[in-house]
């Protein structure tokens, strides 16, 4: 037997992620491995969660990129504040609050699902009726942007309700976070966890979260221990803690903070505001192409998210023989349906470093060509 050495072939990543990867951070990336203990390496660590507090809009001090993809910032959230017989509210409107209920669960608590159709948003309404239903809930948790359909909720006022009723939240905004509006601090969310590989444009394996003090509050009074020894915030703030020396935890993935951090960096040169313009830009750019190929939006407009966008596939189309003829001929990737919406829609990615006018039109003509 004799392998070689694997050169992948340079595709133009427009799915739900990963996104594309700029030079600049894949550069980074290939800069030497320092230990996770180097004085050098824990300076760059310190800039990476100033960087992240920027990004998420908070100061909160608890704030860090968990070594592991946003499935287990997600697990690492649920993990360190459920326990066992604890009620938690859980928003459910596509894929991705389906595996809260999951951590929920398998942390021992008791899910209440308020659900909406995918597509829709979280409805505040049906919220407050299952916080007036159960008066023992402690936590309310729900999708920010919902990768599975390109659908965003109303973050500010679902935080506001559930802390109107006595309970703590946890926000996913794996896919929101630099693409669309968020404020941490303002807004009062509890615990927030996201990735690395959507609109920040780093490779995947890192999840950044945060928490505040209300909830870093709630994981050092638990009565029990955090079920997950890698996630457990007691151990994991050693490594990532304040000043001073820092506690051995596990080997950090240097070079993929390396390209976090660069990530981060560009972000903080393009500013958020702008960012954030530019991802909108982009999405009216690709919405009035797709209208001209006769190609309807998934999500009502007020809940459209600018970086995922969920299209129907236009009638006499094969699904997978499209997507698989826009990977070979054009080297270009968009998403697939999934559960429910599986074989109905198509998930076209506009994050980070992909975001842009050349990669709308050649996303229009490649689709153009095909269809």
């Amino acid at each position: 037997m004799s392998i070689s050495s694997f050169l992948p072939p340079r595709r133009t990543l427009m799915g739900p992620g990963p996104s594309d990867v700029s030079d600049r951070v894949l550069q980074a990336m290939a800069r030497p491995t320092l230990g996770h203990l180097d004085p050098a390496f824990i300076g760059m660590m310190n800039e990476v969660k100033t960087l992240l507090q920027y990004v998420f809009q908070t100061q909160n001090e608890l704030t860090f990129a968990v070594s592991a993809p946003g499935s287990a910032g997600m697990e690492c959230c649920f993990a360190n504040l459920v326990e066992c017989g604890d009620k938690v509210i859980v928003c459910q409107n596509g894929v991705f609050g389906g595996r809260m209920k999951e951590n929920v669960e398998r942390c021992g608590g008791t899910a209440v699902m308020v659900e909406d159709n995918w597509g829709d948003a979280v409805d505040p309404e049906k919220l407050e009726a299952a916080l007036k239903a159960h008066p023992d809930a402690v936590l309310v948790a729900f999708v920010h942007a919902e990768t599975s359909t390109g659908a965003q909720s109303d973050a500010k006022t679902l935080v506001a309700l559930a802390h109107q009723y006595g309970c703590l939240t946890i926000v996913d905004a794996v896919t929101s976070l630099v693409g669309t509006p968020l404020l941490v601090d303002e807004w009062g969310i509890d615990a927030i966890y996201s990735g690395s590989q959507k609109c920040l444009s780093a490779p995947p394996g890192l999840s950044p979260v945060s928490f505040n003090q209300r909830a870093a509050e709630k994981i050092q009074g638990r009565q029990s221990k955090v079920q997950s020894w890698f996630l457990d915030l007691n151990l994991v703030m050693g490594y990532w803690g304040g000043e001073g020396k820092r506690a051995y935890h596990h080997t950090a993935p240097v070079n993929c903070l390396y390209g976090l951090h660069e990530s981060l960096v560009i972000v903080q040169e393009e500013g958020l505001e702008n960012s954030w313009a530019r991802h909108q830009q982009n999405h009216l750019a690709l919405h009035k192409g797709l209208q001209q190929l006769g190609i309807g939006f998934l999500v009502k407009e007020a809940h459209r998210l600018p970086q995922l966008n969920s299209v129907f596939i236009p009638s006499g189309a094969d699904d997978a023989e499209v997507r698989t003829r826009l990977l070979n001929e054009f080297d270009l990737e968009i998403g697939a349906g999934l559960g429910a919406l599986a074989g109905k829609v198509w998930r076209i990615g506009l994050m980070g470093h992909a975001s842009n006018q050349k990669n709308v039109d050649f996303c229009l003509n490649a689709l153009k060509a095909v269809l």
